[in-house]
């Protein structure tokens, strides 16, 4: 069995490419940075260590890289892994490994995509920042210092049990 599931971040944003004739066809390729697990002691403390998946997609799943994913992305990819070869313009057999993708799917919420790992180091260029939340009087309410947007802040010296069944 050939099956592949990775969860990683996008190094940069797509390259999508049209294949030629009647049924054109979207081929996304993108490269996913995928954190390592430690062992004991093969790894530094605070070290963060990834590899860098090639990943293909096509068709749908290409126009959906194209149209949604960009640098930063944190995703979840599920494929197969295909290998291959080709003779480079000087004579050179070169070796591939890819993942085809078959499905893709966010991993993490648009606003925490901001406080991931930065691996803008791969190929140069800063990661793209998601947008901040706007702030103003259009129905959203001022959250109290030090709580989570989203979340009720409970006050401290509470001692009756939660009101859960």
């Amino acid at each position: 069995m050939n099956r592949v599931v990775l969860m990683g971040r996008l190094t940069r944003d797509p390259d999508v490419r049209y294949s030629q004739g009647d049924g054109s066809m979207a081929i996304a390729r993108y490269t996913l940075a995928v954190d390592r697990r430690r062992g004991r002691n093969n790894q530094q403390d605070g070290q963060q260590t990834a590899d860098f998946i090639s990943c293909v997609a096509f068709g749908k799943s290409g126009e959906f890289a194209e149209k949604y994913l960009h640098k930063g992305t944190k995703i979840c990819v599920s494929g197969r892994i295909q290998t291959g070869s080709y003779t480079n313009k000087d004579g050179v057999r070169i070796y591939t490994t890819d993942v085809v993708v078959d499905d893709q799917e966010f991993a993490e919420s648009r606003n925490a995509q901001s406080s991931g790992p930065d691996y803008s180091g791969f190929d140069g260029a800063s990661r793209r920042e998601a947008p901040a939340p706007q702030s103003g009087s259009q129905g959203q309410q001022e959250q109290p210092s030090g709580a989570i947007e989203g979340f009720m802040n409970i006050p401290d010296g509470i001692d009756e049990e939660l009101p859960f069944n």
